[in-house]
């Protein structure tokens, strides 16, 4: 009888244990949080770009930045709603999770975290047209991808769910491609 015991004490030590489901001030939920607005606004400048130009090149990439960024932001809110998490939650400062709070940088016309345009360059790229469009977009979505990459990598350093880690990982790969991407796409309008 003490051996039965004893053996499924062992047993049940060395089984692996069902991942824990983060709570709501974790890394992971805030990641998940913070880069669905994120990308949110990535999807709504690529709408707006494909709108203001003929250019296909421009319009390809606008294209799967917004497909590939709704899907993912689908994935992150849909990982909140399985974890029984808010998707808002107030008195929260974005980027709190990486222990960096944004502070004043909301009230910076709307640029809620890194790479994040503000409503004034939103409204300037809803003016332009044409090359000018182009070149607007390109550079704005730079800097975009850039405070995306540094979020996803403080995901890949703090997050605890593994598919998440991946995603982010996959983000920061992705990003940087285009981000190298966009840089040839500027540099071949003159900018």
């Amino acid at each position: 009888m003490l051996f039965a015991g004893g053996a499924v004490t062992v047993a049940s030590a060395n089984r692996d244990e069902a991942p824990a489901t983060p709570v709501s001030s974790s890394a992971d939920a805030g990641f998940a949080r913070d880069m669905a607005v994120h990308h949110q606004q990535a999807v709504e400048m690529s709408f707006i770009v494909r709108d203001r130009t003929k250019d296909e090149e421009v319009r390809r990439l606008a294209y799967d930045i917004a497909n590939t960024q709704a899907n993912q932001r689908g994935m992150m809110l849909g990982w909140l709603d399985l974890w029984g998490l808010p998707k808002n939650v107030s008195g929260v400062e974005p980027m709190a999770w990486m222990g960096m709070g944004m502070g004043d940088m909301g009230d910076m016309d709307g640029a809620l975290m890194p790479g994040m345009a503000t409503n004034a360059q939103l409204d300037e790229l809803r003016r332009a047209s044409g090359r000018d469009a182009e070149i607007l977009y390109l550079k704005l979505m730079t800097a975009h991808h850039k405070g995306g990459v540094h979020m996803a990598e403080g995901c890949v350093q703090k997050c605890s769910v593994d598919i998440e880690r991946n995603l982010a990982q996959g983000m920061v790969d992705a990003q940087t491609s285009e981000i190298a991407l966009m840089a040839d796409m500027l540099k071949k309008r003159g900018a």
